[in-house]
């Protein structure tokens, strides 16, 4: 048994890790947290997040010295904001846990990114370099030896399980950059109210264009460029990614199969489609990523959708700490 602590456990992800940490057979949680000045401190998870009711009926407890939670602690999750990561992650290592991130802090081994997309100097290279990535379908290897996990982001997972078997394949034209056009619901902007992502407020509308974080790390972990265009949508949780792509000359319709069925045939979590193409209702509240694709001449078009609290977060950080530990790939998320 295994003992963890899950902080900044009051947002959304945050709910969906106690869901599945609860019901692991492997996983006790010891405590779970959020910031000092959180207004959240002191209640209990189960006020927040009522599925949890029953259940989980723990307090969130704030946290300022993390010395006070770490004693016999095993595994620490950090649902947490990118710069909160950046300075905890370094603390939860010294402390001898491994830590699995749910942020972007560790996602890009490059010191250079993390100003102009996050907007913070990372003060901690070395931990770039010791971070695995993962995008757990590709990474299991790697996995099973570190100790800091860095879980890619939402429309990254979503976009590198469509695209990532085809590059490696060498089936696509990169002369012409794959577009991902990927329509989020508003529980990827979190737990804190603003205008922004009221649901009143919220229409169809593109954002980030041209300069949206996800579109560097996409392209870096994919080794070729992409147009990345995300979008808000006026629906509570999930992905779906558009994502357009020209063929070599000659790659056939089977080809593209053959390639994800490789890829994906001993891959319990991406579930792929013979005729037609997914609907974000087939993954809203399952832990998979679903694609599907159509082939015209040397057109390509991949759809792919997942939940993005569970496959786009939680479900995909339980995932890699099975893979970590030697559990079932799908303990507890299927």
């Amino acid at each position: 048994m295994l003992n963890t602590l899950i902080v900044g456990a009051s947002g959304y992800a945050g709910a969906e890790l106690v869901n599945y940490l609860y019901r692991h057979p492997h996983m006790n949680i010891t405590a779970l947290t959020v910031s000092a000045q959180s207004n959240d401190a002191g209640k209990l998870i189960s006020d927040l997040h009522p599925q949890l009711k029953g259940l989980v009926d723990m307090p969130l407890q704030a946290m300022s010295d993390i010395r006070e939670f770490t004693a016999g602690v095993d595994v620490v999750f950090l649902a947490t904001a990118h710069e909160v990561s950046h300075e905890l992650a370094p603390q939860f290592l010294a402390a001898g846990c491994v830590v699995i991130d749910l942020s972007g802090a560790f996602r890009v081994n490059d010191a250079g990114f993390y100003p102009r997309y996050y907007g913070f100097t990372h003060q901690h290279p070395e931990l770039l370099e010791q971070a695995v990535y993962g995008l757990a379908e590709w990474q299991s290897e790697k996995l099973k030896e570190t100790r800091l996990i860095s879980v890619p982001g939402c429309y990254p997972t979503a976009s590198q399980l469509a695209l990532k078997p085809l590059i490696d394949a060498g089936l696509l034209d990169l002369n012409q950059w794959p577009v991902i056009n990927a329509t989020s619901g508003v529980s990827g902007a979190g737990r804190k109210a603003a205008i922004s992502n009221s649901f009143c407020e919220v229409s169809l509308q593109p954002y980030g264009i041209f300069n949206h974080r996800h579109q560097p790390e996409i392209a870096v972990h994919l080794g070729t460029s992409v147009i990345f265009t995300p979008h808000l949508g006026n629906f509570p949780r999930g992905i779906l990614a558009t994502i357009t792509c020209r063929l070599n000359k000659g790659v056939t319709q089977q080809q593209v199969a053959d390639a994800f069925n490789a890829a994906y045939q001993h891959k319990p979590l991406v579930r792929l489609y013979d005729k037609g193409v997914p609907a974000l209702k087939n993954v809203v509240g399952l832990p998979f990523c679903d694609i599907g694709f159509a082939v015209q001449d040397e057109h390509l078009i991949v759809v792919a959708t997942e939940d993005n609290l569970l496959k786009g977060a939680a479900a995909q950080a339980v995932q890699c700490l099975n893979i970590r530990f030697g559990f079932a790939e799908t303990q507890s998320l299927i």
